[in-house]
Parts: C-alpha cells; sequence; structure tokens
C-alpha cells in the first residue's frame, strides 16, 4: 500500500461556544475561544490517500487531482469565512478542530476514486492539530 499526502492551508474565524450553557461556563470551557468576536486560524490541512500505484502512470491519485478535489469540496467554501455562520457543512455543528476535521471527511471520502481515502490531517496552530481516519461513530 502506497500513501500519498496533499497539503493544502486556508484562513477562517470561528468561535467555540456552546448556547445551552451560560456565558461563565462557556468562558470557563472555552476561555478566548468563545470570544464573542470570533477569532481566527491560519490552518493547514494534510490529505492523505492509501492504494496500489496505477500501472499506467506510477500514481495512486494524480496528486493535481486530488488537490481540485479539495480546493472545490472544502477550501473555496472555508477560506477567508466564518465557520459558525458561513460553511453550509458546519452548520449546527459546534466547530472545534475535532468536529471540523470529521466534516471535512464526510465531504471528501464520496470524492476520491480509485483509492481510498487514510487520513486527514489538521493543523489549527503550530501546536495543535488533530487527526481523523474514517473511523465508525459508536453511540
Amino acid at each position: 500500500m502506497v500513501y500519498l499526502t496533499r497539503r493544502e492551508r486556508f484562513n477562517a474565524a470561528h468561535k467555540l461556544y456552546n448556547p445551552a450553557w451560560t456565558e461563565a461556563q462557556n468562558d470557563e470551557v472555552f476561555g478566548k475561544c468563545a470570544n464573542q468576536n470570533w477569532h481566527g486560524h491560519n490552518y493547514h490541512l494534510f490529505v492523505t490517500v492509501k492504494g496500489k500505484p496505477d500501472p499506467n502512470t506510477g500514481f495512486v491519485m494524480n496528486a493535481k487531482e486530488l488537490s481540485n478535489i479539495i480546493r472545490a469540496s472544502v477550501i473555496e467554501k472555508v477560506d477567508h469565512r466564518n465557520l459558525n455562520l458561513d460553511v453550509d457543512f458546519m452548520q449546527d455543528i459546534l466547530p472545534s478542530t475535532e468536529n471540523f476535521v470529521m466534516a471535512i471527511w464526510k465531504e471528501l471520502a464520496p470524492k476520491i476514486k480509485n483509492c481510498q481515502l487514510h487520513c486527514i490531517r489538521l493543523y489549527e496552530t503550530e501546536n495543535i492539530y488533530v487527526e481523523y481516519f474514517g473511523e465508525e461513530e459508536k453511540d
């Protein structure tokens, strides 16, 4: 099995805030991330696919095609946007990095052909990132 990773970058704003909680609870749990005026990040998105190289091209997947899929399905929807307000696939989802990476997976997985989506790694800051491997959620 060969793994191919493509990196894309984007900027987005969000606010971590649970409307079922009091202001004090939100401040205690989310701190500055609950700022009523939002805050932003310079995200780095790494999308990894896996498969066997095509004997005609030597590619698991054409990296340019992978970039085009990521850009059309995710980047164009989130870059310089507010995740809480502007992004259709984040509506009614608390935009933590954990929830965000799972939503990105759902956007990309159906569009990957002839190989398999393996992992999405999303850096929120240089010190914080989340990885998701598409595991089924269990209640």
